[in-house]
Order: C-alpha cells, then structure tokens, then sequence
C-alpha cells in the first residue's frame, strides 16, 4: 500500500474509534447460556445459531460481543432506528443484550462465496480502496480477512450476506443509517463499487 494511504488508513481507524456507533451498555460479558435461551424469540430472523435463512437478516453468528451489544443497545435507546428490532430491544435489560450478545459471539459464521465477475474490483476496493475516487480500504479497519476488532467495536464482516451488506452500505451512503465514518467513507461509491466489495467480504474467511 501506499505510504501515503497507509499513514491515512491509520488515521481513519483512529478516529472511527470516536465516530462509529458509540452507545456503551454497561457490561459486555454475558453468560452464552443464557443467551441461548434467550435467542429463541430472535431465531425466526436471525436462525437458530445466527446463522440467518434470509439475507433480508443480517448474520449474527461469530460478530463481536462488544458490537452486537452496543448495537442492540443502540435500537433500545433508539439511536439507530428499525421498527422491528426496537420493538424486539426495547423490554432487553442490559444482562439480557450481553447474554444474547455472548452466545452468538461463540457460534460459527457459515462462510459465503465471491462472485467470480466481482472479485477483482472488490478485493481492490477492500484490501486498498480506490485512491482516484477517494475511498478508503475496508480493510483498515475490519482487517484482511474482515474479523473486525472487537475493542474499537468494528463489527466482523466475512460471511455476511451480500444482499445485507450491500442494504447497509447504500444506507450510509444516502444517510439514512448515520455513522459519520462509514457516511464519508461510501459517499464516493458508485452502485456497482458497492455491489463488488459487498460480494467480496461475504465470501472472506
């Protein structure tokens, strides 16, 4: 990678430390057995192991305690907004989202696959981004293989479905899903831009 875009990517983890979704419950570690009992009134979306049947649903399953907990908390204090899943979190206690939060932490992602016409776009725009339109690499922050860091709560994204991802990232781009990071960091993606790299980290492992 270029020095230059180095220097810049390091930055940028640094300062989405302070940017992204940032509501901290009060306690991350939860007893993954209780989560499981707990889960049961989550699997018609999100599949028994977080493993979700539909990619209307994201993927739960292998993502961080710390982001999935601080996201749940987020739709309980209504500071990211989807009528269903404020409706879910909203009688959620806090050992209820770290219980919850454990166990699909612990469960196994199913890995995806890139579409063979996607790959090389995607992977550019991941691993190194796009210089001349000023998008910065995925990768600065979710890691080569997108498992994320789990203490800056930057969720893991290998396995993910596409379709998911793809939802999401067009979201930032128009604003209607605010994270001041990931708003600057799609405004320069075109449709097909977030097509391949959406495609690319659902089949990371």
């Amino acid at each position: 990678m270029n020095p230059l875009w180095t220097a810049l990517a390091i930055s940028m983890m640094t300062t989405l430390v302070h940017a992204a979704e940032t509501v901290k419950p009060t306690n991350y570690v939860g007893n993954a057995d209780q989560g499981k009992a707990k889960s049961v009134a989550c699997a018609a979306c999100h599949g028994a192991d977080g493993n979700s049947p539909s990619s209307a649903y994201p993927k739960l399953a292998g993502q961080h305690a710390s982001y999935l907990a601080s996201t749940l908390t987020a739709y309980r204090d209504g500071s990211r907004v989807n009528a269903i899943m404020q409706g879910m979190a909203a009688a959620l206690s806090d050992e209820d989202i770290s219980d919850l939060a454990a166990y699909y932490m612990i469960q196994a992602v199913t890995p995806g696959a890139v579409e063979a016409d996607l790959l090389a776009r995607g992977e550019q725009l991941y691993r190194f981004g796009d210089s001349e339109k000023g998008i910065s690499a995925c990768a600065a922050c979710h890691g080569p293989t997108g498992l994320g860091v789990a203490s800056a709560r930057f969720p893991a994204l290998q396995g993910q479905w596409a379709a998911y991802t793809e939802s999401q990232l067009s979201a930032f781009r128009k604003s209607a899903r605010a994270n001041v990071m990931m708003n600057g960091v799609t405004k320069n993606m075109s449709d097909d831009d977030i097509r391949a790299v959406s495609s690319y980290v659902g089949g990371l492992r």
